[in-house]
């Protein structure tokens, strides 16, 4: 191949290239391209990606983008050198900050953004094209001249595109003229926006998509052919046969652009941790631990010291004592942001709650069980290592920590505060199309009839769209019709758009911090929270770019457990350390197994709770197994039957594929549920050393390549057959562990998640009030709607009180005496948080509300507000039945839609807001009460639930 493409689009030009990275790289590696670059719009959010598979391809990934410039014309810039590709990373954090950019001007290189970077003047849409399309020659030559002052000759390069559009060959003749006169380079691109002609139909679609509207009315924005693809050889020979130089100058930028490669040549490196002078990281790591060691471990010491050394040692062969070091002062940063929310004296602080608690494989680690960021010890649940750390890692542990909701905002304002907005960001996710929201948007484009499309799209099941062919051939309304163009191009196009991203979102909670500014490792744009800024990369892109990955989750259900000590604090009760709870009580597992879990973390769905009929869990490593059986994982690979049946039989004699596997698969009965036995599955039957068996476990959970997946396979039969494993028993294993290992937990998390399904289930039970009012409070959360869980508590005995407008707080209560919950006002509908706590502080201040007339003398809230609060009975202690409430308050808002204000009234705009300045008031007319039946649909209708 004697060219290489530099403007190329994949699917991360959002919404305008046509395929994706892995389709690109395929057909250059078919058509023989030695490199290839990716130029997506305004950003890499895919050049990571995009490079990883075009080295494993053979082909040199060339890193650049197409820059949106303050006029909004089009530039390609290309990274030649790891200074230009910081400089890339800067000039795309600064357009996204809204910097307006202006690349032909001299300060551009006074400033040395140019460093490293090769400009090429882009497509039809870029400054040059623009002034020789307009016949301004002069312009052009200035434009030109200014990029070359800013940049210099050599850095510069003149854009050919030949797609066979109209206006082509006549601009090409211009810019080469004028490339010359000037004495800088010209080279051809492509301006790719798909891998092969066939989606140009879908490239079209996505305009539309793009500008929300149809395909017919889209004409002057879609591209004019189909000749926006990824070319072989032969056709870019013909198509500059008059200047082969353009052809050259791509070879020679391509050698330019191989002195950086994004897969090799990234700085990153995670902060170092400070310590005092003549100390390293490792001697102050195990000084904490070794003191947190006698205290943890009174007895079992000789166990604990051994896992603790062995630890320790990995710690140092990797480096990574600097790494725990920085988690341990982050949950100290978290614990002064608990009390910063808090304050010092309240109940929740009075609790001893840890601010955060660690979740996934992290949970193994006897260090971080011993520096408090996990609340499970190791050794107590035989918890596998290997998982976590092993000798042969070679990526930087994931720790997961989970806070309550309030204290993870705060936090990752604080971590920006400690590191600054240049060396800490959040990872980007991408939103991508699914077999909904495929058929809707492509639908749309198509001009088909939306009312269709919403049938289809109901009727088909939430997947992905390639299966939409199939799906659509179920639904009876879709038959007649499965042949005309529009509907044959909508499964045709929706199929082809499966996988696509959409849009940039935010991982839920994945969080960057280097000693290198991350501006000069991958751009940073705002995010769509003020004050909070994503790099351009997923948590792929980030592993493979070896950046650390800092995981702060919210997770509601640590609010609830914060908010119900508080309650039983305020009911009267002693502070409670839900740590030195009794794990073993009887009541407890008698409430679980009778699966009485409603509003419990983790065990309350209704597979769930099936189960725990079945399995009657008696201990806390039977909850652990019950929080990792109802997974995809075990339920696909076909364990979770055999495991209940043999747990339910007292005959039951365990049989094992192979004698090997018995010491991996005893504690589960002889069937695979965590990932750890994934690894060790791995280590006993095919000869795996942990670290092994860690790229096993990872090459078959993460996108799958067939190649690697081969290779794995040889070792795993080769280890085996070494073993005297029979290769049919071999190769049955490998199949199970490739159909479990994408979808099952870790031992170790669901060690973590039992832990806070037992407290939780613990607080049901001895607590019920309490629990009730702060999981009401915390919502949305779990599997169930606030009337289910009252109806639930109902069924208990608990009393439900209504709202009361000199009674209830914004939120729900405890009753002082601990025996009901009182619903708080911001439970109704139409209400909200805020004018909720504004009545309570007018209360407060003011004294009580005497009557109706009083409150909307008091209160501006709009009549809807007033009119739901009368509904669920917030005034019946004034006396009045809700109807007469109701009643009373036309006199003093008029009907909606009535117009004028009465007399001695003021009101803002009539029917909608008050308060009013003299509220009249006159013999009330007597009422027929509500039924019981009209007052519990009502309640409904304005509170969700009927206390």
């Amino acid at each position: 191949m004697r060219y290489v493409e530099l403007h190329l689009h994949t699917a991360f030009s959002f919404l305008d290239g046509a395929s994706l990275p892995e389709e690109l790289i395929g057909r250059a590696s078919e058509l023989g391209y030695r490199a290839l670059a990716i130029t997506d719009h305004d950003g890499l959010h895919g050049a990571m990606e995009f490079a990883q598979l075009a080295v494993a391809a053979g082909i040199a990934p060339i890193t650049g983008t197409e820059l949106t410039l303050a006029d909004d014309s089009h530039v390609t810039l290309l990274a030649a050198t790891p200074a230009g590709y910081a400089n890339l990373c800067g000039l795309l954090t600064a357009a996204h900050h809204g910097r307006p950019l202006d690349l032909g001007k001299r300060e551009a290189g006074e400033n040395r953004c140019h460093e490293g970077l090769i400009l090429l003047t882009g497509c039809r849409r870029g400054q040059l094209a623009r002034a020789i399309d307009a016949g301004e020659y002069h312009a052009a030559e200035a434009i030109l001249r200014g990029y070359v002052a800013a940049f210099g000759a050599e850095q510069v390069v003149v854009e050919l595109q030949q797609n066979l559009v109209h206006g082509d060959t006549a601009r090409i003749a211009h810019l080469v003229a004028l490339a010359e006169r000037a004495g800088v380079a010209y080279a051809a691109t492509g301006n790719v926006h798909y891998h092969q002609r066939d989606r140009h139909r879908l490239q079209d679609v996505l305009v539309a998509i793009r500008h929300r509207t149809t395909l017919d009315q889209t004409h002057r924005e879609r591209r004019a052919n189909a000749e926006f693809a990824l070319r072989t050889g032969a056709e870019v020979d013909a198509l500059f046969a008059r200047y082969p130089a353009a052809m050259r100058t791509t070879l020679a930028l391509a050698e330019r652009c191989a002195d950086f490669n994004l897969t090799r040549d990234l700085a990153y490196r995670f902060p170092d941790y400070p310590t005092d002078p003549g100390e390293t990281p490792d001697e102050r790591l195990a000084a904490v631990c070794w003191t947190a060691l006698a205290r943890r471990y009174p007895d079992n010491r000789e166990a604990a010291t051994t896992r603790l050394r062995e630890e320790l040692g990995l710690i140092a062969q990797h480096g990574l004592a600097g790494f725990f070091l920085i988690y341990r002062d982050l949950l100290e940063l978290a614990r002064e942001v608990a009390i910063e929310l808090r304050g010092v004296d309240t109940p929740r602080a009075a609790g001893n709650l840890p601010p955060g608690r660690g979740r996934g494989s992290s949970v193994s680690s006897i260090v971080c069980y011993l520096i408090g960021l996990s609340p499970v010890d190791p050794l107590a649940h035989n918890l596998f290592l290997g998982r976590f750390l092993n000798e042969a890692s070679s990526s930087v542990p994931d720790i997961d920590l989970d806070f309550p909701r309030d204290i993870r905002e705060r936090l990752i304002e604080r971590v920006y505060e400690v590191y600054g907005p240049d060396h800490a960001a959040l990872v980007c996710a991408f939103s991508t199309y699914r077999l909904r929201s495929a058929v809707r948007d492509v639908g749309k484009a198509l001009g088909l009839p939306l009312p269709d499309l919403d049938r289809i799209a109901k009727l088909s099941e939430p997947r992905s769209a390639r299966d939409l062919d199939a799906e659509i051939a179920r639904i009876p309304e879709y038959a007649t019709r499965k042949d005309a163009p529009p509907w044959r191009y909508l499964v045709e196009l929706a199929g082809q758009l499966a996988g696509f991203p959409r849009h940039v979102t935010q991982h839920s909670g994945g969080m960057i911090v280097s000693s290198t500014p991350l501006t000069e490792l991958v751009p940073i744009q705002p995010a769509a929270m003020p004050g909070r800024y994503l790099c351009q990369w997923d948590k792929d892109s980030c592993d493979d770019a070896r950046f650390v990955k800092i995981d702060f989750l919210a997770l509601g259900m640590l609010s609830l457990v914060e908010e119900a000590l508080e309650l039983i604090v305020t009911s009267g009760h002693p502070p409670l350390d839900l740590s030195r709870i009794d794990f073993t009580d009887p009541a407890v597992f008698t409430m679980i197994q009778a699966g009485d879990t409603l509003g419990v973390f983790q065990i309350e769905s209704r597979a769930q709770i099936q189960t725990l009929h079945r399995t009657q869990p008696c201990s806390l490593d039977d909850l652990v197994v019950q929080v990792a059986i109802i997974r995809p994982g075990p339920i696909i690979g076909g364990a979770v039957t055999p495991y209940i049946q043999r747990r339910t039989d007292p005959n039951f004699t365990p049989v094992y594929d192979h004698p090997l596997l018995e010491p991996v698969l005893r504690e589960t009965l002889g069937v695979v549920l965590y990932q750890e036995q994934v690894l060790g599955v791995a280590m006993a039957l095919g000869g795996f050393t942990a670290g092994q068996a860690e790229q096993l476990r990872r090459a078959m959970s993460r996108k799958r390549s067939r190649e690697a997946m081969v290779l794995l396979w040889e070792q795993f039969r080769a280890g085996a057959l070494a073993l005297g494993v029979e290769l049919a028993i071999a190769q049955d294993v490998f199949r199970k562990l490739m159909g479990f290992a994408q979808y099952g937990f870790p031992k170790a998390h669901a060690a973590a998640f039992a832990v806070l399904a037992y407290q939780s289930c613990w607080l049901k039970h001895h607590y019920p009030a309490e629990f009730l009012c702060a999981l009401l409070n915390n919502q949305p959360m779990g599997f169930y709607a606030p009337h289910v869980l009252v109806n639930d508590a109902k069924r208990r005995g608990m009393r439900i009180l209504p709202p009361q407008i000199n009674t209830s707080g914004a939120r729900c209560t405890v009753e002082l005496d601990g025996s009901a919950v009182r619903i708080g006002l911001s439970q109704v509908q139409g209400l909200g948080e805020a004018a909720a706590l504004s009545i309570v502080a007018a209360r407060e201040a003011g004294g009580l509300f005497r009557s109706l007339a009083d409150f909307v003398r008091r209160m501006p809230l709009r009549s809807e507000a007033i009119e739901h609060l009368i509904a669920v009975g917030a005034f019946d202690e004034f006396g009045l039945g809700r109807r007469e409430a109701l009643w009373q308050l036309g006199l003093f808002i008029p009907a909606r839609g009535f117009g004028a204000a009465r007399p001695g009234r003021t009101l803002k705009s009539a029917g909608t807001q008050l308060p009013l300045a003299v509220p009249v008031e006159q013999d009330m007319v007597t009422l027929t009460p509500m039924g019981a039946w009209e007052q519990m649909v009502t309640d409904y209708d304005t509170l969700g639930l009927s206390p």
